[in-house]
């Protein structure tokens, strides 16, 4: 039976893409993952992380990473809601991995009901397929399988690489990119006094940036 973990790492940031990864492998090489060691993305230092993700690469049959840039955030926005774009971007790595069985950290409050939109988008997309993955959606997914937490690991390293070429393409440490953190809110409110607008790796919508924008 081929089993799917499914994450995201980026979906709070002000600055910065969203990534979704996706990991597919025989269930029989799940023991594979808990010996490397993997857990929660969050909990795991940057160096390790980058080495695991190797790891996870080389034990998986497939490994698929959604980049989801900050623009492309906001026009969503504009006709949906974040929980419509989880369940989208869900779906889209399922359709890439077409597993038997998926096991994918709940987007939304109600874990059950998230599960049931991924399988409805899913099938909608995909109306040639005989049958449709069993999906178990679950809060802390990323705590409970190694699979999911695979994905965890896989999808933060990928979005840590994005920031970091940001930073370097303009020479400046802005931070983690949360609004919490006080060195990217300092970085917006500076951009935009010297640029008079934001830039493009910075979601426009968020409620941090539009008061930054209007403080002007």
């Amino acid at each position: 039976m081929k089993i799917a973990g499914i994450d995201e790492a980026g979906k709070g940031p002000v600055i910065g893409p969203m990534c979704i990864g996706g990991v597919m492998l025989e269930g029989s090489k799940v023991h594979a993952l808990k010996n490397l060691g993997v857990a929660d993305s969050k909990r795991i230092s940057p160096r390790k992380r980058e080495q695991l993700a190797g790891q996870i690469e080389k034990y998986s049959d497939r490994v698929f990473i959604l980049e989801i840039e900050a623009g492309q955030i906001d026009e969503l926005r504009k006709i949906m809601s974040m929980n419509d774009i989880m369940v989208v971007a869900f779906s889209k790595v399922l359709e890439q991995l077409h597993p038997d069985k998926a096991y994918v950290d709940a987007a939304d409050v109600n874990e059950e009901r998230f599960g049931i939109r991924l399988l409805e988008e899913y099938q909608k997309n995909n109306p040639e397929r005989a049958s449709a993955p069993e999906i178990i959606s679950e809060h802390q997914a990323d705590n409970i399988y190694p699979v999911v937490s695979a994905a965890s690991i896989v999808a933060k390293v990928r979005r840590d690489e994005l920031i970091e070429a940001i930073k370097s393409e303009i020479g400046v440490d802005f931070g983690s990119g949360y609004p919490s953190d006080p060195k990217t809110r300092d970085f917006l409110s500076d951009w935009y006094a010297e640029h008079e607008e934001l830039p493009d790796f910075v979601r426009h919508t968020w409620k941090t940036a539009e008061n930054v924008m209007k403080k002007g």
